[in-house]
């Protein structure tokens, strides 16, 4: 069985008329670095908050099919209990902020201690935490402090010093300039590799196609297409459905047009262009 299932989920938020998930089947695998992308409006925050029981735990609203990850059901659990296994990043970082701590390193040690993980073994686990975000020299930092970018790594290590089994990141990079970005994928992907199952929105369809084992593309709340990346990400559905493509994945389209792409396959990062037109 996958580690993360997904049954004929349909959720609707109070007071709305359509729901904002429609019937979803998802099967993530123990492990797995799956991007999801899709236009604003498509579903990809609220699949968030239903992978971490939010949906329909604090946000209410009425739900149908079956939530699993790693052999336990969401509707089955509080969520006290849910979010021990399921680890959330916003996108937002200053609404994951507690507020109730003056620097970045207690900010960080506030889940641990929470859940009463004694001293030394908080200490260190924070200590490792930031070692691998880098902000180790933000330790003694406020929170309120930093840029919006360096908001996002806390509010990441904030999670991974949980040790979730299922990481799900909305869009964690959206305040990052390339460098953090590709940095902060490096990371996801080394969790990845060390056997943390990840569940990520992005819009960066460039670092996506890099790192990420598959891709998932919503529209509407519903499935339309998944895939590897490089099969998804240059897919003419996604094209006439108003998704946001790579910039060398259009120019090699057009080039196609013209004859002067010879691949078969488009490219969507930077280093498929240029060994393309080359």
């Amino acid at each position: 069985m996958a580690f993360v299932n997904l049954q004929n989920v349909t959720y609707q938020y109070p007071l709305t008329k359509t729901p904002a998930l429609q019937n979803v089947n998802l099967q993530v695998n123990e492990g797995e670095f799956v991007a999801i992308v899709g236009p604003n409006g498509a579903g990809k925050s609220t699949l968030c908050y239903t992978l971490a029981g939010f949906a329909p735990h604090f946000f209410k609203g009425e739900m149908s099919g079956t939530v699993e990850v790693a052999g336990k059901e969401s509707s089955k659990s509080t969520l006290d209990e849910w979010v021990l296994n399921v680890g959330l990043a916003f996108q937002n970082p200053f609404n994951q902020i507690s507020g109730a701590k003056y620097t970045v390193f207690e900010e960080i040690a506030f889940g641990l201690e929470n859940i009463g993980v004694p001293r030394e073994e908080m200490k260190s686990r924070v200590e490792d935490a930031m070692a691998l975000t880098g902000i180790r020299d933000l330790a003694d930092r406020s929170p309120y402090s930093l840029s919006g970018g360096q908001q996002q790594r806390v509010a990441l290590t904030s999670i991974l010093v949980m040790r979730p089994k299922l990481l799900v990141l909305d869009e964690p990079t959206s305040q990052m300039d390339p460098i953090g970005t590709r940095e902060v994928f490096g990371t996801i992907r080394k969790m990845a590799e060390e056997g943390m199952t990840v569940v990520l929105v992005e819009h960066k369809v460039e670092w996506i196609a890099e790192f990420a084992d598959r891709v998932i593309a919503l529209k509407d709340g519903s499935v339309l297409l998944e895939g590897k990346p490089n099969e998804v990400l240059t897919s003419e559905l996604l094209a006439e459905n108003g998704f946001g493509l790579s910039r060398y994945t259009s120019t090699a389209r057009e080039a196609k047009k013209r004859g002067i792409w010879k691949k078969e396959n488009l490219p969507v990062t930077l280093d498929e262009a240029v060994e393309g037109f080359s």
